[in-house]
């Protein structure tokens, strides 16, 4: 490993361990190996990536997507670095809030990569915690002091009853600013406009400023728009290479047609990001299209999709995937800080879904940890489920519970419109501190009660 060594050798090399690197056959084959890489890394120009594809330009519209797209006025103030150098200016009181937003058109995805190899977790914590990215919908995510929750009420049959009945629970908890967000259990046409339906007739009936997603294929949702159907946001999983968007059955020009038939129904109130995407490491491994990559670069490469479409919500659903990508609690606290730090780098309203798979080794202690150090970063919003037991997706992941605790502890609010609904209806009371149920939602409850 030297300087002439190609820059998708050095970044996989300096990777830290998991799993899916090793899988892949591309990860450094011990400690040494890949301090050294770190070393070479470290000394390697920033203006090197503009230069060297790791994925090659003339197969992939992604790499396309971000040379073309690259500002080089934006990235003139760190065009002369090092990553070394790069990684320890994001580290003083120069990066600040206002700086780092005028860099993040100038900060390729593999650039975001490399500084964050050489980063510890404390540096990750650190330099996300000075990024600020702020969207709007129906109410305003990502401000400085707030921290949102996506309320996740999946059912294993699609029931109204059920999903009602954790959607209640949530809102008591003070969750659902980020978006009441359902993964349908069946993707037909008709589920997914009835469950559209059922959560639009829930927020205007309660007049909650929030929005709701059914989290289908962004096609279901184009052909919903033209029937007729309340969506608010459109919904895609997208990964870090063109092959890996295909076996997703997507690309850059359907994102494109998507996106535009979002806006064009204009029922935002204080914004227009309309877009909610979720990734996750491993995606282009799992679909065999990661041209010998490491999987945290091209998770960074996925970021650059999302940042096209100026999304309200991106999501990494760091430990979904599984152990043969990160293999144990460890491998997923520091892949869920990398992802979240790179997407603030890279400008993105970056969210996280802290969790595992069953068969990881790993545990809620280990959630309980990523969820307290992502608090202290600066993460826009985490899921919001029943007991952190998703009954559908049979993962798990963070509770209700878990959101008030962080709130609690870090004296973070809920998004200011959203926080006002819950003060005037009895959840919250003046200070942020949650009100014992008192029936606000008497109307649905009895609903639930009632249903058959």
């Amino acid at each position: 490993m030297n300087a002439h060594s190609t820059l998708r050798e050095i970044l996989a090399k300096a990777s830290p361990l998991r799993s899916g690197d090793v899988l892949a056959g591309v990860a450094a084959a011990n400690d040494e190996e890949r301090v050294r890489a770190q070393m070479v890394l470290a000394d390697v120009p920033l203006k090197r990536f503009l230069n060297e594809e790791v994925v090659p330009y003339e197969k992939d519209e992604i790499t396309r997507l971000i040379l073309d797209s690259h500002d080089a006025a934006a990235f003139a103030p760190i065009s002369s670095f090092t990553v070394g150098q790069f990684r320890d200016w994001l580290l003083t009181d120069a990066a600040n809030a206002e700086s780092l937003a005028a860099l993040t058109a100038g900060i390729t995805p593999e650039m975001a990569a490399a500084a964050s190899k050489l980063m510890r977790l404390q540096d990750l914590i650190l330099v996300a915690s000075k990024c600020s990215v702020v969207t709007r919908f129906r109410n305003t995510i990502g401000l400085p002091g707030h921290f949102s929750v996506r309320l996740q009420p999946n059912h294993p049959t699609d029931d109204a009853r059920g999903i009602l009945a954790s959607t209640i629970d949530g809102l008591y908890y003070g969750s659902g600013d980020a978006v009441i967000g359902i993964n349908p259990a069946s993707d037909s046409l008709e589920n997914i406009a009835r469950l559209l339906c059922l959560l639009d007739e829930l927020i205007a009936r309660y007049e909650i400023p929030t929005q709701s997603c059914v989290l289908t294929h962004v096609t279901n949702a184009v052909e919903l728009i033209r029937r007729g159907v309340p969506l608010d946001l459109c919904f895609q999983s997208i990964a870090g290479t063109e092959k890996a968007n295909a076996s997703f059955g997507i690309d850059l020009s359907l994102l494109e047609e998507a996106w535009q038939a979002t806006l064009e129904l204009g029922r935002g109130t204080v914004g227009d990001d309309v877009m909610y995407f979720e990734t996750g490491q491993g995606s282009a491994l799992s679909a065999n299209a990661n041209f010998g990559v490491d999987q945290q670069t091209l998770e960074c490469r996925a970021y650059a999709v999302a940042r096209r479409f100026r999304p309200l919500l991106v999501n990494t659903v760091v430990g979904f995937i599984g152990p043969e990508y990160l293999f144990n609690g460890k491998q997923i606290i520091r892949a869920g800080l990398e992802d979240h730090c790179c997407g603030k780098l890279l400008g993105l309203p970056m969210g996280v879904d802290i969790c595992y798979t069953n068969h990881a080794d790993a545990d809620q202690d280990d959630m309980d940890a990523l969820l307290t150090l992502l608090g202290a970063a600066g993460c826009n919003f985490i899921m919001g489920i029943p007991g952190a037991d998703d009954i559908m997706l049979n993962y798990q992941s963070t509770s209700f519970h878990d959101a008030a605790y962080l709130r609690k502890l870090l004296g973070k609010r809920p998004a200011p419109e959203f926080e006002a609904w819950l003060e005037s209806m009895g959840i919250h009371d003046d200070a942020g501190a949650l009100l014992p149920p008192a029936g606000a939602l008497r109307g649905l409850e009895q609903r639930v009660r009632q249903a058959t």
